[in-house]
Order: structure tokens, then C-alpha cells, then sequence
């Protein structure tokens, strides 16, 4: 398995007439958590469009435990559980600052081909950034 947590500022225009954070802005923490683990293995997303290869979301869940609130410095734990074949499954944790968990969830992404819009097993140099996390 490998982990990666981000921090993020809760911005006003994060939320709703209550204060809490607007329900659709979580699917953009799990993009901003998910983009920057997939960077701290060493994989971007440029790379992976540079080499013809898109990640579009087939399947996305989340839900809610409490509310995110303006201002709230915001945890994202973002989890790669297995290794990826054609999909790649992220799982996500969102903690407030007293640690609390406020939502969870997870995305699962195909790999494909950007010219064909074919579905593709994973690139190499993926598998090969995750290996290390999954080896016994």
C-alpha cells in the first residue's frame, strides 16, 4: 500500500451559505490528493499525457461524516491499496485540524490511450513507481 497526505486551507469560496464546505468541491480535494501522490512516486499527470495516456474517473464515492468549515486546515490521506492493472483505485481520509474524520471515499480511474480513447493496462513507469509498496 502507499500513502500520501496533503494539507489544504479551507477558502471561502469553498463553501456554501452555512459556512461548511459545498459537497462537490470534496470530488476536487480527492483530484488535488490523487494528483499529488501520484507526483510524490514521481509519476504527473504531464508525463503520463505527454505519453499519450489520459486517467479519466469510471467510479467515484464519497461520504460524509461532519462538515468541512471555512478556514479549517484540511488533511487528505490518499491511498493507492493494490497495485493498479487497467484501473488504479484511490481511497481518501479527510481529517479536520482537531483530526477528526470528516469524509471519506474513493475514485477508481481507467488507463487509456488519449488518440483511441482505448482502455490500456498500466504504463510501466507506474507500476514501477509502486512496486517498491508492495513487495513483500
Amino acid at each position: 500500500m502507499y500513502a500520501h497526505a496533503i494539507k489544504y486551507r479551507v477558502c471561502y469560496a469553498d463553501t456554501d451559505q452555512m459556512g461548511y464546505v459545498y459537497y462537490g468541491n470534496y470530488a476536487r480535494l480527492y483530484e488535488i490528493a490523487r494528483v499529488e501522490t501520484l507526483r510524490s512516486l514521481g509519476v504527473s499527470y504531464r508525463d503520463l499525457e505527454n505519453n499519450g495516456i489520459g486517467l479519466p474517473v469510471i467510479e467515484h464515492y464519497t461520504k460524509f461524516h461532519a462538515p468541512g468549515l471555512y478556514d479549517d486546515e484540511l488533511t487528505v490521506i490518499c491511498q493507492v491499496e493494490e497495485m493498479p492493472a487497467a484501473r488504479i483505485k484511490f481511497s481518501y481520509r479527510i481529517k479536520n485540524e482537531a483530526g477528526e474524520l470528516i469524509n471519506e471515499g474513493n475514485t477508481t480511474l481507467v488507463f487509456m490511450t488519449l488518440a483511441t480513447k482505448k482502455v490500456i493496462k498500466a504504463p510501466e513507469f507506474v507500476l514501477n513507481a509502486l512496486r517498491p509498496y508492495f513487495e513483500l
